[in-house]
């Protein structure tokens, strides 16, 4: 019989779950399920490379595994644990930081980006970064790791590694592939960069009715249209992204087109993706109610796919222990 391929991604518990990482990564996560062995990581080693409230951690960690649940990361068709519960992890990352070029690392973009953000506190972590994160992948030997466009240059990477691992010590590991989500760059409310926790944009998924509608309201959309009657363009309107991300019962042509023609204005605009948006979210907030309810439940989910996690974990470093020259199975 056929082994089913697996699929590995992960997410930072960096504070509130947002649409952003909704329609980057877990909607997409939720359509794979009973398609392929699928493992989902909350990588908390990944959110020490920025400073962050020592203190919230593991609420964050909590919040995020509700959040992941009540969005349709059935647990009893995945596996979801923490990274830091699986040590091997960080054994793996050192031994292929052994075999990654630093030329390779300076030249990703996000540590780039990240460096101008967090000028005071350009750490090692962040400049390997991607070290862990092909860690991460190969740990589990993932055949396909589902990304959005900023995170295909790593996952490159990934593969780079894998092959340098492979030439030097035998052919361990498989060549991860991305696999790109459909929502491929969802940009904030500012319209002009990505969501993101750290740029204050974002649509979280615990908004209220009245702080969603604030926020949908003082978004930027089309800044060429100046009055009510003026024409708009929705091709380089922001809110029309939002609308094409939640539809609902609208007509999305319809709306295109009177919004060219200023049959309807951008409030109008507003109001209606304001609907759609909370349609979305109020059984969201209701599933993850219910789920935070349950005593004990997050924590169950946690233990119970960390050992799952784990066990395929000691196997892999088993083989690469043993590939490398090193003892097989370490000393207890």
């Amino acid at each position: 019989m056929k082994q089913q391929q697996s699929v590995f991604s992960g997410i930072q518990p960096t504070g509130e779950i947002h649409l952003g990482n909704y329609l980057g990564a877990i909607k997409n996560w939720a359509s794979l399920l009973g398609k392929y062995e699928c493992i989902f990581c909350i990588v908390d080693y990944h959110a020490m490379t920025i400073e962050y409230d020592v203190k919230a951690m593991q609420n964050n960690i909590h919040n995020a595994v509700l959040d992941n649940i009540a969005c349709g990361l059935d647990p009893e068709k995945c596996t979801i644990f923490v990274q830091s519960d699986v040590p091997e992890v960080t054994e793996l990352t050192w031994v292929l930081s052994t075999v990654t070029p630093m030329g390779d690392l300076s030249r990703m973009t996000q540590f780039k980006e990240k460096s101008k953000q967090h000028e005071q506190n350009i750490n090692v972590g962040l400049f390997s970064y991607p070290v862990l994160q092909t860690a991460d992948i190969i740990l589990y030997k993932a055949s396909w790791v589902p990304v959005g466009e900023d995170q295909v240059q790593h996952v490159e990477l990934a593969r780079e590694i894998v092959r340098d691992f492979n030439r030097r010590y035998g052919d361990v590991f498989p060549e991860p592939q991305a696999l790109l989500t459909q929502a491929r760059r969802v940009m904030g409310l500012d319209g002009k960069t990505k969501m993101s926790k750290s740029l204050s944009n974002t649509i979280a998924l615990n908004e209220t009715y009245d702080s969603l509608k604030k926020k949908i309201m003082g978004a930027i959309t089309d800044e060429d249209r100046k009055r009510r009657h003026d024409p708009g363009n929705p091709d380089i309107c922001n809110i029309m992204r939002y609308h094409e991300f939640f539809p609902g019962d609208d007509d999305l042509e319809k709306i295109d087109r009177e919004c060219r023609t200023a049959e309807i204005g951008c409030v109008d605009d507003k109001k209606m993706v304001i609907d759609r948006i909370w349609e979305f979210l109020e059984p969201v907030q209701q599933k993850r109610a219910e789920l935070a309810a349950t005593e004990g439940y997050v924590e169950g989910v946690l233990q119970e796919g960390a050992l799952r996690a784990r066990k395929i974990a000691q196997d892999t470093m088993a083989e690469v222990r043993e590939a490398c020259g090193l003892r097989k199975y370490p000393l207890r």
